[in-house]
């Protein structure tokens, strides 16, 4: 009887363990298409794994111990006769300080590893991309083909992506999970990031800061492709009729949900330092003007659909 009582409670905890675990497959870190997504899965795993390591012995025990020392039960009366156990010291210091000492050279090894400001050398020359996150779409240039494109960004498989991002709205956050590396968009400010693509597909990007009332719907598709394909993306960009111009830029600032993907021939030299440069002279004014010129960045309230 007491044996069909542990089978039971054993199923039990695998069919959690299915249910819970079951959601994992469509967990986009778990699906890495570049080197740097694929490392960084093996960080979450290796860290999960060590975890369980005391997690999965303290879940049994709070199970067994209740049941088998409980008050209707006089046959396992508990009567302890030590008042100290060299044995469990050692399991309660030991396991934990190994585990911590693993989880932090394993850390400490790819945080330098994976550094995202850290060039991705593979002797082939990256693609510049600079990214400009706005309310509520991202937009894309590219600066060494003088093209840009909205809430879409088209690169070549196998080529180091090497990118400049800022905000030219509140704070957010630029991730393409399956390539990895999660970094933020300030505005005022510049961060890097580095990323390679292993195979072609079309990968989710999006923001994973909150930003606002358009926050659910601004993301974009990132799509690796081979480099044939994406030289020929690059003409079918470059006879787009728009231009990115101040006066279109301009249009473009306005806040707006669902943005459709828009395509730009060419990209007025410099806009993207320029964005950078406008809050700098805002931050050297006096704290007066600098909180009024926040405030109205960050009340913004007006939303259009599209264009």
């Amino acid at each position: 009887m007491k044996r069909k009582k542990y089978l039971v409670m054993i199923g039990l905890l695998s069919l959690f363990g299915v249910v819970f675990l079951g959601g994992c497959s469509d967990i986009l870190l778990f699906h890495p298409k570049g080197p740097i997504g694929d490392a960084e899965r093996f960080v979450i795993i290796v860290a999960i794994a060590l975890m369980l390591i005391v997690v999965i012995p303290v879940a049994v025990m709070d199970l067994l111990f209740p049941r088998k020392y409980r008050s209707t039960n006089p046959k396992a009366t508990y009567m302890p006769k030590w008042s100290r156990s060299a044995k469990i010291e050692w399991v309660v210091w030991l396991v934990p300080a190994v585990i911590i000492t693993i989880l932090g050279t394993l850390i400490w090894h790819f945080t330098v590893h994976l550094d995202p400001y850290k060039p991705i050398d593979t002797g082939v020359k990256p693609v510049n991309i600079e990214v400009v996150s706005m309310d509520w779409k991202w937009l894309f240039i590219f600066p060494d083909q003088n093209i840009a494109v909205v809430n879409q960004l088209v690169f070549p498989v196998g080529v180091p992506l090497s990118f400049r991002i800022t905000s030219d709205t509140v704070m957010t956050s630029f991730f393409i999970p399956q390539l990895g590396s999660q970094i933020y968009a300030m505005a005022g400010m510049q961060t890097r990031l580095h990323l390679l693509a292993d195979e072609p597909g079309t990968y989710l990007g999006q923001n994973q800061h909150f930003s606002g009332r358009g926050f659910t719907g601004m993301h974009f598709k990132a799509i690796a492709v081979s480099p044939k394909e994406f030289e020929a993306w690059i003409q079918k960009v470059k006879q787009s009729p728009d231009k990115l111009d101040p006066a279109r830029y301009q249009g473009l600032e306005k806040p707006s949900v669902n943005y459709p993907v828009s395509l730009f021939s060419s990209v007025t030299p410099g806009l993207f330092d320029g964005i950078i440069r406008k809050y700098n002279k805002t931050m050297n004014m006096n704290p007066r003007v600098v909180k009024e010129a926040s405030e109205s960045i960050h009340l913004k309230t007006g939303v259009s659909e599209g264009n």
